[in-house]
């Protein structure tokens, strides 16, 4: 609920995240951290990475802000390059869990038929 727009919630859950809100102050700053991050990989504006790095390390999302700066150069690339891996991880998670589903009940070749059709 604190990742949505306030505009989505309703009377209850906005209440909700307010009470939340009210009580835990560090999770607010941490949700701006999170949308800053988002922000930032929609505009693709590599330079606004090292001060968001900054205001992470301070925050909740630390380690994930220290694990971004400890491989900082595939980040800048991710952020400012076209391509996309997207497309293969969703066709290597598909295979995995045909895969899965068919644990223990074909071989190779029922697989194939499964996944490539007949």
């Amino acid at each position: 609920m604190l990742t949505i727009g306030r505009e989505v919630l309703t009377k209850a859950e906005t209440v909700t995240v307010a009470a939340i809100e009210g009580g835990v102050p560090l999770l607010v700053a941490a949700r701006e951290i999170v949308a800053a991050f988002q922000s930032m990989i929609r505009k693709k504006s590599a330079e606004e990475l090292e001060p968001w790095l900054q205001r992470a390390k301070a925050s909740l999302v630390a380690s994930f802000a220290n694990g971004m700066a400890k491989d900082r150069n595939a980040v800048i690339a991710a952020i400012t390059l076209p391509w996309s891996n997207g497309q293969t991880e969703g066709q290597i998670t598909k295979l995995k869990l045909v895969k899965r589903q068919m644990y223990g009940r074909g071989k190779l070749d029922i697989l194939q038929a499964r996944v490539i059709g007949p």
